[in-house]
């Protein structure tokens, strides 16, 4: 790398270069200040930590819900969800710090960078940023509902119990209980209903004072395996599935650089586009369960992003990156990083 990281340009000494220990210096300043900056942003994952573990549950219970099973998780230790809640802090640290830290590192590198290097920084780290919270919002959305509806319906569908018919005896009724989809407004003391959206039988046993005490016992179809999913291993398989995703949604920007340094252009692209459906189907078909629903909705979009790879290399060529022509700017590394 050249620049201000160099002490030599040509045949004479830079003026401007650093210094080891100056860079040293430097980078342990980088360091420090990206920490730091780290930690407010932990603090606000900590306090915005239980309302998105609540939303990343939703949609399991929705599914379960839809599959008529009681739509509540389980934690089987003392901790598993506090360590679960930390966990999502820590993610979202990470998510939101990161511009921080690679501003931080921008800072440090930059002085040795070309003008027209500093062009292809400009563009691709907006564009990953955006790649990546696009592919874990189609994950959130799309992919996820469809792929827990599957794994739900799978279980609860194995050993499901028949229980078969009896005529009543003479003289005796059954009895009746109201199936709402909802709790009742102003339910008095000893009153039973089923709450048909949380799928549970339900008796108002006191009053606190205005508000009703209500307590629930959970609703279920005969099933020989019940569908109770530990919330650690729910959010742990959400967040690897979501790096994967956030990964994956990076063909656009794999696509880019492998054409700017040469190794293919939009010829080899088009030539190999079978091969490229076939690749993307594999993929889907790895990360996704064996249903054709789930395949064809993650398959889709990845073909599509190597398609917008290609695009974006037809638009922005290597040679309008670098800024080449008889107008182009001096290719001589800026001070603007340590001003």
């Amino acid at each position: 790398m050249i620049g201000r990281f160099s002490p030599v340009r040509g045949s004479r000494r830079d003026p401007n270069a650093m210094s080891l220990g100056e860079h040293l210096e430097d980078l342990r300043l980088r360091v420090f200040l990206a920490v730091v900056g780290l930690v407010p942003i932990f603090a606000l994952g900590l306090f915005l930590g239980k309302p998105l573990l609540e939303l990343l549950i939703e949609p399991a219970r929705v599914q379960l819900r839809e599959a008529g099973l009681p739509a509540t998780l389980q934690a089987t230790a003392p901790l598993e969800t506090f360590f679960a809640y930390v966990r999502i802090a820590v993610v979202v640290t990470l998510i939101v710090g990161s511009p921080w830290v690679l501003y931080q590192i921008w800072r440090f590198v930059s002085p040795g960078l070309y003008k027209y290097e500093r062009r292809f920084v400009y563009l691709l780290l907006p564009m990953s940023g955006l790649l990546s919270a696009v592919g874990v919002v189609f994950l959130y959305l799309v992919i996820f509902p469809v792929i827990l509806s599957f794994f739900i319906h799978f279980g609860s569908s194995i050993g499901v119990s028949q229980p078969g018919h009896a005529t009543l005896p003479e003289g005796v009724t059954l009895g009746h209980i109201a199936v709402l989809n909802g709790d009742p407004p102003e339910p008095q003391i000893g009153d039973e209903w089923i709450n048909k959206r949380i799928m549970q039988r339900r008796v108002c046993i006191g009053r606190e004072g205005d508000k009703p005490v209500i307590v629930g016992s959970d609703l279920t179809r005969g099933s020989g395996i019940a569908q109770q999913y530990r919330i650690s291993e729910y959010v742990k398989t959400f967040l690897s599935m979501a790096m994967a995703f956030a990964i994956g949604f990076q063909t656009p920007i794999v696509v880019l650089l492998l054409g700017w340094i040469g190794l293919i252009d939009r010829a080899w692209l088009s030539k190999y586009r079978r091969h490229s459906i076939m690749i993307c189907a594999a993929a889907a078909a790895i990360l996704t369960p064996a249903d054709p629903l789930s395949m064809v909705l993650l398959a889709i979009p990845l073909y599509l992003l190597y398609e917008l790879g290609s695009f974006l290399l037809w638009m922005l060529p290597a040679s309008k990156m670098r800024g080449e022509g008889p107008d182009a700017e001096a290719d001589e590394p800026t001070d603007e990083s340590l001003s």
